[in-house]
C-alpha cells in the first residue's frame, strides 16, 4: 500500500470512528417531561414568586431555550408529536380525544427507536397520553402492561376541595388544596422520582433511553401541605399578564378561544389567588421531585456519560386572555421550558458538550427533539421525521436553524407561528392575530389590522403549511366511558340540566335484548328517542348533564346514564361500570 492510499485508509476510519460509536460507548439519555408547564420557573422570569432551584441548576448546567414552543397545546397531540417526531398537521393527531395508535399504528416512538439501536429503554410516569405502549419499552413502572403511566396517588375522600363544580361542563379535576401526607404515602411523582433515581444509580449494561414523567403541575394542584405553606395566601400576587379588556381587539374566533368559564366561576367564587397558590406549590413540588432524579444522576456512575432533555408538553392560561386552562395559541400556552445538558466527551456529534449557562432565545419546536436526540447519539436518523436538528444551536446558541415554530390547535387549520420577536396566529376562518414580542410580551396589543404590518404578516403567511391532515374521527371503542346506573326498586331517574352545547354520545347495546333509549326532559319526563338491538351502537346528540334513561321494549326501567363534560360512549350492560 502507497502511503498515499494508507493516509486515506487512516483518515476514513478515523472519520467513520467519529460518526458511529458502537453501542458500548453510546451516551445515555435521561428525558424529562413535566406537564402542564408553562414560563413560571425562575430561569424564565414569567413568575416572581416561583420557587424552583431544580430547574434553574438544570438549566445552568447545560442550555436554556426562552423562544422553544409546543406543537400542539393539548397534552395528546403534543407529546405524539414529540415522542414520534411527527408533524400534528401530517398525522391527523390534533386533539386529546383521539387515540395515537388507531391514527399511527405502526409508528415507531422514540424509546423503541433507541431499543432497535442498541439502547435499553425504560420510563415511569406520564409521557404518552394515559397509556404507555408497552412494545415500545424493555421495563416500565407501573407495570407496562397495565397501560396506566401515572403511579397510584393520594387524593382526598370528599371533593372538591377548594373549587365548587359548577356543572357538568366543569372538568373534575379543577381543584386545588393541601393534602396531609408527603413521601411514598403520597405516591405519584413521588414514586416515579424514586423508580427513576434507582435506575440512574446503578450501572446498566446498556446505554439507556430513561424516561421521566413528572405530571405536576397538572390538574388537580393536590400536593402536600409544606409546598402550600411556602405560599402564603395572602401573599399571593395575581398574574402579571391579565389585563382588563384584552380581548377587545380580537377577531370573533379569538374572542371565543379566550373567554372560557372556567376563569368567570373562578372569579366568581373568589378563587383567583387560591388557584395561582395552587398552581404555584404543585410546580415547587414537581421541582423537588426533579431535584431528587438530578441528585441521583449527579451522585450515580453515570453522571459524565448522560444527556438530559427537560421539556414541558405545553403552557397554562391563568387569567390571561381571560382564559384558565391550555388549548390556545397564545404566547402563556405554546411556550414552554426547554433545557438541554450534555457533558463534556459524552456525545460524538458534540464532543465539546453544551457550554454550562447558555441561553438560546431563537424559535424552536418540540417537534425537533427527535432527530436532535438521534444525532447526538449516533443513531442513524429515522426514515420520516418533521422537525430539523437543533444541533448548530447546541454548539452556538445564537445561531437559526428554523425561523419560526409552528404550534396546531384543535380546530384544523388554526395555528400560532413563532419568531423571534414576533408571533403570528391564524384561525380555520382565516381572521388573524399579529404581536411583537420584544415590545409586548403578554400579547396585549393585535396589530394584524394596522396596515404598518401587512409586510410582517406577509412573512408569516408564507409558513402556513399549505396542507392539514384531516382528523380522523374517534372510534367508539376509545371514547370514554359514562357510568351506568342500575336500577333498584326504589330509584329515581335524574331529570336533565343541560349546561353546554351539543355533543357526542354513543350508545353500545351489550344485553341481549333489545333496549329503548329516553332522552329525560328538565322535568323529569321520559321523551323516547330510538330503539338500540342488542350488540349495537348508536349515536346521538347530547349536551353536558343530560340524562338519559334506558327501558326494556315493554317499559321496565333498567337504568340511566347522565352526560359529563366531554364525547363519551353509554354501554348498556348487566353490571355497574365500565
Amino acid at each position: 500500500m502507497t502511503l498515499k492510499k494508507l493516509t486515506q485508509a487512516i483518515l476514513a476510519t478515523s472519520l467513520l470512528a467519529t460518526s458511529v460509536c458502537t453501542a458500548a460507548d453510546k451516551p445515555n439519555v435521561l428525558f424529562i417531561a413535566v406537564d402542564d408547564l408553562n414560563d413560571w420557573i425562575g430561569c424564565m422570569g414569567g413568575n416572581e414568586q416561583s420557587i424552583t432551584p431544580n430547574f434553574d441548576r438544570l438549566a445552568a448546567s447545560g442550555m436554556l431555550f426562552t423562544n422553544a414552543h409546543c406543537v400542539a397545546p393539548a397534552c395528546n397531540p403534543s407529546r405524539t408529536a414529540v415522542m414520534t417526531g411527527r408533524s400534528t398537521h401530517k398525522t391527523g393527531v390534533y386533539d386529546n380525544g383521539q387515540n395515537m395508535r388507531d391514527v399511527l399504528p405502526d409508528e415507531q416512538i422514540l424509546p423503541e427507536y433507541f431499543a432497535k439501536h442498541g439502547y435499553w429503554s425504560g420510563g415511569s410516569g406520564k409521557m404518552l397520553h394515559y397509556f404507555t405502549d408497552a412494545r415500545s419499552w424493555d421495563e416500565y413502572f407501573p407495570e407496562k402492561s397495565k397501560e396506566m403511566p401515572i403511579p397510584e396517588t393520594y387524593y382526598p375522600s370528599k371533593r372538591p376541595v377548594s373549587l365548587e363544580h359548577a356543572g357538568p361542563w366543569q372538568y373534575v379535576e379543577t381543584d386545588w388544596g393541601p393534602m396531609p401526607v408527603e413521601g411514598k404515602e403520597f405516591g405519584g411523582d413521588y414514586t416515579v422520582s424514586e423508580w427513576v433515581s434507582n435506575q440512574l444509580s446503578k450501572q446498566h449494561d446498556k446505554p439507556f433511553f430513561l424516561a421521566c414523567g413528572i405530571y405536576r403541575p397538572h390538574e388537580p394542584w393536590f400536593v402536600p401541605q409544606k409546598y402550600f405553606d411556602k405560599f402564603p395566601l395572602e401573599n399571593i400576587k395575581l398574574p402579571p399578564a391579565y389585563k382588563d379588556g384584552d380581548l377587545d381587539d380580537l377577531p370573533q374566533v379569538g374572542k371565543n378561544t379566550g373567554r372560557n368559564r372556567y376563569f368567570a366561576h373562578i372569579q366568581k367564587q373568589g378563587q383567583w389567588k387560591q388557584g395561582v397558590q395552587g398552581y404555584l406549590a404543585s410546580i415547587n413540588y414537581a421541582d423537588t421531585m426533579l431535584g431528587r432524579v438530578l441528585d441521583a444522576l449527579e451522585n450515580g456512575p453515570n453522571k459524565d456519560n448522560t444527556i438530559v432533555v427537560l421539556w414541558s408538553d405545553h403552557g397554562w392560561h391563568l387569567g390571561s386572555k381571560e382564559h384558565w386552562q391550555k388549548y390556545t395559541a397564545w404566547r402563556a400556552c405554546t411556550r414552554i421550558p426547554l433545557m438541554i445538558k450534555v457533558p463534556e466527551h459524552c456525545s460524538p456529534a458534540l464532543p465539546q458538550g453544551i457550554k454550562p449557562g447558555s441561553i438560546s432565545d431563537q424559535p424552536v419546536s418540540l417537534i425537533s427533539l427527535f432527530p436532535t436526540l438521534t444525532e447526538l447519539c449516533g443513531l442513524p436518523a429515522k426514515s420520516l421525521v418533521d422537525g430539523k436538528s437543533i444541533l448548530p444551536m447546541l454548539k452556538d446558541p445564537g445561531q437559526e436553524v428554523d425561523p419560526v415554530a409552528i404550534t396546531y390547535l384543535h380546530r384544523v387549520g388554526s395555528i400560532g407561528i413563532s419568531g423571534k420577536d414576533w408571533r403570528y396566529i391564524r384561525y380555520h376562518d382565516d381572521s388573524e392575530e399579529l404581536y411583537d414580542i420584544s415590545k409586548d410580551p403578554y400579547e396585549w396589543d393585535n396589530l394584524a389590522s394596522n396596515p404598518d404590518f401587512t409586510v410582517k404578516l406577509e412573512e408569516f403567511r408564507k409558513h402556513i403549511p399549505k396542507h392539514f391532515a384531516p382528523k380522523p374521527r374517534v372510534k367508539v371503542v376509545d371514547l370514554p366511558a359514562l357510568k351506568w346506573h342500575l336500577y333498584k326498586q326504589d330509584s329515581k331517574t335524574p331529570a336533565s340540566k343541560v349546561d353546554g352545547g351539543n355533543m357526542r354520545l354513543a350508545f353500545v347495546n351489550r344485553l341481549k335484548q333489545p333496549v329503548i333509549i329516553h332522552r329525560v326532559s328538565k322535568d323529569g319526563t321520559l321523551v323516547e328517542k330510538a330503539e338500540l338491538k342488542s350488540g349495537k351502537v348508536i349515536e346521538l346528540k347530547s349536551a353536558p348533564g343530560t340524562s338519559w334513561a334506558i327501558t326494556t321494549t315493554k317499559g321496565n326501567k333498567l337504568g340511566h346514564f347522565v352526560h359529563g363534560d366531554r364525547p363519551a360512549k353509554a354501554v348498556i350492560r348487566k353490571s355497574t361500570g365500565e
